[in-house]
């Protein structure tokens, strides 16, 4: 009788998120915009916008077009002003381009994914740059958001990678400390030279790339 093959050891991850660190976090402009607009203050306008989210649309119990339909009532938008604030808020997304290449430099070296909290809508948006890492996992489809320590296991399982061997990076303390309790590197994300620092010493201590 054979015997059995043995265990692949695990490979070093990065886990990384999107909105806030690798695109840019669009939600102050639109606030000041609308705020302003509607003659309301900014946090009633975040409020109109997100109250409500995380069970809902946020992992993926309600649609995209029926989340905006309850924005659009407590806003008291028309159509086109909807449309208005969704581009405001997600349209045509900003790269960190000099970040996003860091990460590309990774592949064959660490297991890498995109973790982000996000609407069913997000994928196409962020379609064109999400093949830069080994996984995309967002928050609408799999069921659970951060800081909910699921997506965190669940990414892990997807990248054959052990906690104590990978490195998220976030831009949210709770996002960041639910990461380390589960006994990963975390890293507090406030501005694109200082991450690129991080990744860069992860990176240093890798193998080198796979040549096969």
């Amino acid at each position: 009788m054979s015997s059995p093959a043995p265990e692949q050891p695990a490979r070093p991850a990065l886990l990384m998120d999107l909105g806030g660190v690798l695109v840019e976090d669009k939600l102050s402009a639109a606030a000041a915009k609308w705020s302003a607009r509607l003659g309301i203050t900014e946090r009633d306008f975040v409020t109109a916008v997100y109250a409500g989210n995380d069970s809902e649309v946020l992992v993926g119990r309600m649609s995209g077009p029926a989340w905006w339909s309850v924005v659009r009532e407590r806003l008291a938008l028309d159509e086109d002003g909807v449309a208005e604030l969704r581009h405001d808020l997600a349209g045509e997304p900003v790269w960190d381009r000099a970040l996003l290449d860091v990460v590309a430099g990774l592949r064959g070296r660490a297991r890498t994914a995109f973790v982000s909290n996000a609407w069913p809508d997000a994928r196409p948006n962020l379609a064109p740059f999400l093949s830069v890492a080994d996984e995309a996992v967002l928050s609408c489809e799999v069921g659970f958001a951060k800081p909910d320590p699921r997506i965190y296991t669940h990414t892990l399982r997807l990248l054959g990678a052990a906690a104590e061997e990978s490195l998220f990076v976030d831009d949210v303390p709770e996002n960041v400390e639910a990461a380390r309790a589960l006994g990963m590197a975390g890293h507090l994300h406030t501005d694109s030279a200082d991450t690129r620092a991080v990744l860069e010493t992860f990176a240093a201590r890798l193998p080198q790339a796979d040549r096969d």
